[in-house]
């Protein structure tokens, strides 16, 4: 599954680097690789180049040196593909639609405000041999006590106004196997399963008051629409040294830094911008907030990536509360 996983967010990193390099083209490219030289192919009357060959090499993370000329050709024919593809949009006067141009533009959009960004974040400083200590050491739980559980997972469907008797009847019930059997003598909907988590996949809300349940124990959540329950069936320690987390964890403070640096610029452009809401979004936006920044990797990935047994997540930081896929899904990993 991680293997697949890496595959499905390479081939999305190079459909991404596709579309740039198409709406480059689009947006004045043609004469650019005129100018630039050094083709590697000519599909019909139009020229492919090193450049636009090695950009998207680039985008493809962990290519190591022995895969790069497999890899160059696999690249060149998508190249070839996609500027066949492109010719024949034009020929259909495709560039000219509406929609077309609005994706273009929307493209273009995104590239450069995302360049934009990737330059302010490029700013930040290096955590140091002191910061990355600290963060290790206020984080037992992700690593020095990091611990493996297995667990069960109940997903119960039921009525908000049913979720407190819901919950008094699991602190009655004297073991889970009871729990399940009012569940189904009261006719409640429920799903169960049983998953084996590393702490760094446990949602962080969740995580300090599951490190101090026993065996059998239980932890209990309210949900949008019903209720879930964890029972903690077994763990094991699996501890993570400094040492094996300092490289995952000095990448992740390098990402928070960076994107603090972000979302202060970003509040600084909003603060000497003149901006005006119309029409009906001018409505109930006085005093309203600034969107947050893009959220980036939460401190459970550093843990993910200092296991190398496990695979390292790609996620905002996980809500509050257990929802019904929290556990499936690892700190609210999509």
């Amino acid at each position: 599954m991680p293997k697949l996983i890496a595959m499905r967010r390479q081939t999305s990193r190079l459909a991404i680097a596709m579309m740039a390099v198409a709406v480059l083209a689009a947006c004045g490219g043609k004469e650019q690789k005129k100018a630039a030289g050094q083709a590697i192919a000519r599909v019909n009357k139009e020229e492919l180049t090193v450049h636009q060959l090695n950009f998207l090499l680039q985008q493809q993370r962990g290519l190591k040196p022995e895969q790069t000329e497999a890899a160059s050709r696999q690249v060149l024919e998508r190249l070839i593909d996609q500027e066949l593809a492109v010719q024949k949009a034009a020929e259909m006067k495709l560039d000219r639609d509406a929609r077309v141009l609005a994706q273009l533009e929307a493209a273009r959009r995104e590239i450069l405000s995302r360049s934009y960004f990737d330059r302010v974040g490029d700013a930040a400083p290096k955590p140091t041999a002191t910061d990355i200590k600290k963060y290790y050491e206020e984080n037992p739980a992700l690593f020095s006590e990091r611990r493996v559980y297995q667990l069960q997972e109940i997903n119960i469907e039921v009525a908000a106004d049913k979720v407190p008797s819901i919950q008094e009847a699991l602190k009655a019930a004297k073991s889970a196997a009871e729990f399940l059997n009012y569940l189904r003598n009261n006719n409640l909907r429920f799903a169960g399963n049983q998953v084996v988590r590393g702490a760094e996949q446990i949602p962080l809300s969740v995580l300090p008051q599951l490190s101090k349940l026993k065996d059998g124990e239980t932890l209990f959540s309210a949900t949008p629409g019903g209720a879930t329950v964890l029972v903690l069936v077994g763990s094991r320690s699996q501890p993570v040294d400094e040492a094996s987390a300092k490289p995952a964890i000095e990448q992740f403070l390098v990402n928070e830094r960076k994107r603090r640096m972000v979302a202060d610029d970003l509040k600084a452009l909003r603060g000497t911008a003149e901006i005006t809401y119309l029409g009906k979004f001018a409505e109930g936006v006085k005093g309203a907030a600034a969107p947050a920044a893009a959220p980036t990797p939460s401190p459970a990935d550093v843990a993910a990536s200092a296991v190398s047994t496990m695979p390292a997540a790609a996620a905002p930081a996980a809500s509050a509360a257990l929802n019904s896929n929290s556990v499936s899904k690892g700190l609210g990993l999509k």
